[in-house]
């Protein structure tokens, strides 16, 4: 009988039971999937962008369609960190499930205020931070556009909580290496990359954009390359960090790539819109992989395009 292959990852001080999460902001609040799948199979779930304050987000459209991806422009829309506590977290407890929280604010004390309130709760295992976020007080820059930024926000993160710390890279910059490394200078743990791309869309006949907000963020397949080529240039920086690959996961065989650059596991977002069970067959896939070709750990395939 073959060996069975260990999966499961140690990201600085986050375990997962297999490298596979449910990204942002396609896995809700967990309630929503619970009836097609087990929420404790999964490596983890990163519930939806969670501000001081609830937010109801962008007018409609909010969703479009595209060549081999989707367009969403939701506007971070949530419930606040209070209602999310009371209301949402209890639920994700019971579950069983690795919960991490992807925060974001309009401000560095917003930031720090909601890292803050998240610092120790039970049930939280670490915290995501969406640095795509317009600094309100500071022109309206983008957060993870500016390494000085970057580092400012982190830092002030850093201070605010003693959870796993994992930062989420924008790809709309010139040099995704200037930003990681002012993340981890600034006190990341992990990095995940990358977010949306930043585009939109329209329409001929009526002369209008499909989107309420004009702009949105373009995921899936469509920007699997892009995400392979910046994980791969973080990777190459040698910042230290795990880092976690984002972009167009739909299957094992996309995952497995993202390790063979230098991810030490991967997030599925638009795939879960598709099939809700997406996640778990990606993880099933990979150790299918790792028997198939006598991997022991999973580890074994992290950076191995560097040979």
């Amino acid at each position: 009988m073959a060996d069975i292959p260990d999966i499961s990852v140690r990201l600085a001080g986050l375990s997962l039971r297999n490298p596979v999460i449910m990204a942002s902001g396609t896995s809700g609040y967990g309630e929503e999937y619970a009836p097609f799948i087990d929420l404790s199979q999964l490596g983890g779930i990163v519930v939806k962008g969670t501000s001081v304050q609830a937010k109801i987000g962008n007018p409609p459209g909010r969703i479009v369609e595209t060549a081999s991806g989707m367009l969403n422009s939701i506007g971070l829309q949530n419930v606040g960190v209070e209602r999310f506590l009371t209301e949402k977290l209890p639920f994700l407890r019971k579950s069983g499930a690795t919960v991490i929280v992807n925060i974001f604010g309009d401000s560095v004390e917003e930031y720090h205020e909601v890292a803050t309130r998240l610092d120790a709760v039970e049930g939280i295992s670490a915290l995501e931070m969406n640095i795509s976020c317009p600094n309100v007080k500071q022109g309206c820059m983008l957060f993870g556009t500016d390494p000085g930024q970057t580092h400012q926000v982190v830092k002030s993160v850093r201070k605010a909580t003693t959870l796993p710390l994992i930062v989420k890279l924008s790809p709309n910059v010139t040099d995704i290496t200037a930003i990681a490394r002012a993340a981890a200078e600034g006190g990341a743990d992990i990095l995940s990359l990358i977010n949306c791309l930043s585009a939109t869309a329209l329409d001929i006949k009526t002369r209008k954009f499909l989107l309420g907000n004009i702009i949105g963020g373009l995921s899936g397949p469509a920007i699997k390359p892009v995400a392979l080529r910046m994980v791969w240039e973080v990777h190459k920086a040698r910042l230290g960090l795990p880092l976690i690959g984002i972009g167009g996961v739909m299957t094992a065989t996309d995952a497995i790539e993202f390790f063979m650059v230098g991810a030490s596991a991967v997030e599925v977002g638009t795939a879960n819109l598709i099939d809700p069970t997406a996640s778990i067959k990606v993880a099933e896939g990979i150790r299918q992989y790792c028997v198939d070709n006598g991997i022991k750990n999973i580890s074994e395939l992290v950076g191995v395009m560097d040979h």
